[in-house]
């Protein structure tokens, strides 16, 4: 399957892809650094002025490049833990999950039946494109009823992305067509007002349904364990089956699988590349921050 470059204008925040290219590279040179690094070794590591490496990080997420480090350490990850840590429960109960206001998140969603799932996508039409996302490409698919896979191709490759979402529907009918998913995506990435919704078509087995309608009451700059979503979709004893399928949550981004960690605060796996769930988690806590 060709196809051709991102479209430009979706979502129209395409800055934000540069912005977190230069912040990967980043990434690397502070995972290999003793301690912190300061401005002006870290702008000429990237061969950038230590005005312009600033400017770059703090239009991107809001805040210094200092403390950009400081989100994007174990530490950081272990602090969420223990001062934003989200017990589902009362999550539900305060009405987070469902088909409604997610956080601040319009989602609405519904799921494949059981047996639909079983045939493998036979007879349905999953419409697909290539965009610009804050974290790198992005392939993106959806159906009539919503979005139903989100890939990001910064750590993995665009080859790997495109056969990694197609083989988990191999009977369906691809059909390139970004145009019509623009307006979808536009919202999914906060391109248009918070009040657009964005469908989702979860196309999974039960229990992984059970795990992403769990991860979906995760609000934005909170996290949880994969043990309390266990307990959350009551099989307390099964947190391996549960991380499995957070591994397997094909909406990445929208179904937030990157805010489930380890009990002890370990950024855990991630499907897409740490690197990845590592700048998500530091783009939503600084934009917490920020706003």
């Amino acid at each position: 399957m060709s196809h051709n470059p991102p479209v430009p204008d979706a979502p129209d925040n395409s800055e934000d892809g540069y912005h977190y290219q230069v912040m990967r590279r980043a990434l690397d040179v502070i995972d290999a650094a003793e301690g912190q690094l300061t401005l002006d070794g870290l702008a000429g590591e990237m061969r950038m002025s230590p005005a312009h490496f600033q400017r770059v990080f703090s239009q991107w997420v809001g805040v210094s490049p200092k403390r950009y480090q400081q989100y994007l350490t174990l530490d950081h990850a272990r602090r969420l833990l223990a001062e934003r840590h989200t017990t589902l429960e009362a999550a539900a109960g305060a009405g987070l999950s469902g088909a409604g206001r997610l956080h601040d998140l319009f989602i609405t969603w519904e799921a494949m039946s059981p047996g639909e799932y079983g045939r493998g996508g036979e007879g349905l039409v999953i419409r697909w494109g290539w965009f610009k996302s804050p974290f790198g490409p992005a392939l993106v698919m959806g159906t009539e009823r919503g979005l139903c896979g989100i890939g990001f191709a910064a750590e993995t490759g665009e080859a790997a992305t495109m056969e990694d979402l197609t083989s988990r529907w191999p009977k369906a009918d691809y059909v390139e067509d970004p145009q019509a998913l623009r307006p979808w995506v536009l919202s999914a990435f906060g391109a248009r007002e918070a009040g657009t919704p964005t469908p989702l078509y979860l196309i999974g087995a039960p229990f992984q349904i059970k795990v992403w309608e769990a991860l979906l009451a995760i609000p934005t700059g909170h996290v949880t364990t994969y043990a309390e979503i266990a307990e959350a979709i009551g099989h307390p004893k099964a947190y391996r089956a549960v991380g499995s399928a957070v591994g397997r949550n094909p909406v990445s981004w929208l179904i937030p699988c990157h805010r489930a960690l380890r009990k002890g605060g370990g950024l855990g796996g991630y499907h897409w590349g740490l690197p990845v769930k590592r700048a998500l988690l530091a783009w939503e806590a600084a934009r917490s921050e920020a706003g």
